[in-house]
């Protein structure tokens, strides 16, 4: 955080020349002073928003210049988002190194913002005992993402929020999308709501 215009003012006069005409700063030339310190308290406060804008987790003014390099919106994402919503993409696409485990899918829906279960589905055979589901084999590569009901619906936040953003919104494209992409090609994943 900048110093205060007072503080900038004092700084400024402490660099003054010495002599009688610089030792009354309450006059004209304190008005000089206070104009240029408060020039750089602004330019202050604009290279804290610039430190800020420079990390995609926090950045605001400079999102669609983070997204362009990073290539979004793409066909998961889709324009019209939220600003918090964008930001997670951004950050999800930033971090993602890739893989193929379950852990790694996951990790990938922590990253979007949700707490996931996965759910594997194992086929019925030799071995498996009564009462466990019937699945044939196409089903030994496929899995679910289960998410909680109560992060599936995403509310307007004051703060994080913009104007024309919905009040709520319910499940997620961009999720389904990004996962189903980074998913193997043999593999079906589904997704659960609210389990």
């Amino acid at each position: 955080m900048g110093q205060s215009i007072a503080k900038y003012k004092a700084m400024l006069a402490q660099l003054l020349p010495p002599g009688d005409a610089f030792k009354n700063t309450d006059g004209w030339l304190g008005r000089v002073l206070e104009s240029i310190a408060a020039e750089l308290v602004r330019v202050d406060t604009r290279t804290d928003d610039l430190i800020r804008e420079a990390d995609p987790r926090t950045t605001y003014e400079l999102l669609p210049d983070w997204e362009r390099v990073c290539g979004l919106p793409d066909e998961c994402t889709g324009a019209g988002k939220t600003v918090e919503k964008r930001v997670q993409i951004l950050v999800a696409k930033l971090i993602q190194r890739g893989g193929q485990s379950l852990a790694f899918f996951k990790e990938l829906a922590a990253a979007l913002g949700y707490d996931a279960d996965i759910t594997e589905f194992e086929p019925f055979c030799a071995g498996s005992s009564a009462g466990d589901p019937d699945y044939n084999n196409d089903w030994s590569h496929a899995f679910a993402l289960v998410i909680p009901d109560e992060i599936t619906v995403r509310y307007f936040s004051a703060g994080r929020s913009v104007a024309g953003e919905p009040l709520a919104t319910w499940g997620d494209d961009a999720l389904e999308c990004i996962v189903s992409r980074a998913k193997p090609a043999h593999a079906t994943v589904l997704f659960y709501y609210g389990e």
